[in-house]
């Protein structure tokens, strides 16, 4: 659901499973592998929900940080 009242997007499991599959791929492509670290930094929506899933089928340890913060506050998560 969008923060507009009414406004949803709708996924199937299939669209996720594919989403995931791809962003996994991506993530592979760039040298992202199993064990490494991998923070997420997007808003709440499908796409979000994909790409943590897609770090978890590759095996890489992934933290998700949501919007709101100072760009030092960003780092220290970062580094945590």
């Amino acid at each position: 659901e969008k923060d507009e009242p009414g406004e949803e997007v709708r996924v199937t499991y299939r669209e996720l499973l594919e989403l995931t599959c791809r962003l996994g791929n991506t993530l592979k492509r760039q040298g992202v592998k199993r064990g490494d670290r991998v923070t997420i930094y997007m808003p709440p929506c499908p796409l979000a929900v994909a790409s943590m899933l897609a770090c978890a089928r590759i095996g890489a340890v992934h933290t998700v940080v949501f919007a709101g913060f100072s760009a030092e506050s960003l780092a220290d998560r970062i580094r945590d």
